[in-house]
């Protein structure tokens, strides 16, 4: 039997479907991540993902931002929930809030976010559409420390994937998220590991200092 207190703890956020949160559950099921998942957390009853939880077993919570009157009441009561666990990690996965700089500050270095964009470029909604748009040959996306800045925090890793000229943004969405689902697992498996940290807003990976546009982005 595994030990239990050697594995890093993470809670998961989440808003919809999950994916990337049956990519981590997968991993740490075939022992490649040494973490558990104690908690996931929706801000959205109906969202998938808290089925995926349930089927594997994980404690889920439903924290509905309908319930409070402003975004500092529902950052309180989403911190204490997650206090709550102890976690050595958050893990961001399609969590559609914007969190204040408050809340982050209290997970300073210890949450990760998977964006669907190569940040910079295109912070916010959208982005498949927008570089479609742009007629960007290349689009993909990132994963990212969380700041109070949104969508700024330092990249860590980025995958790429062509634009092809005929393409719908749901197609190009859709192998961005194979792309995901590759990535974000990797990514924090180096944090489990302790490889991978957060200084003075710079990412590093075995004591290295991440490029901006993330470790072996080309």
């Amino acid at each position: 039997m595994s030990d239990n207190s050697a594995k890093a703890k993470i809670v998961v956020l989440i808003s919809g479907n999950g994916s990337n949160l049956q990519a981590l559950i997968d991993d740490i099921a075939e022992q490649k991540i040494a973490a558990q998942i104690v908690a996931v957390i929706s801000n959205k009853a109906d969202a998938f993902g808290l089925e995926r939880a349930a089927q594997a077993n994980i404690p889920r919570h439903v924290i509905s931002h309908k319930d409070y009157s402003s975004r500092e009441e529902y950052d309180a009561q989403l911190h204490s929930t997650i206090a709550g666990f102890s976690p050595d990690l958050v893990v961001l996965a399609g969590f559609m809030r914007i969190l204040t700089p408050w809340f982050v500050e209290q997970f300073t270095g210890k949450m990760l976010n998977i964006h669907p964009s190569l940040l910079p470029k295109y912070k916010g909604l959208d982005t498949h559409q927008r570089a479609i748009d742009a007629m960007d040959e290349e689009h993909g996306a990132s994963v990212h420390f969380v700041t109070p800045e949104l969508d700024g925090g330092p990249v860590v890793l980025q995958s790429k994937v062509p634009v092809f000229a005929d393409e719908t943004a749901s197609q190009l969405a859709s192998k961005v998220q194979e792309q995901e689902r590759q990535m974000y697992p990797l990514v924090v498996r180096w944090f489990c590991q302790k490889r991978l940290l957060m200084l003075n807003n710079k990412a590093y990976l075995d004591g290295n200092e991440i490029p901006i546009t993330g470790y072996a982005a080309d």
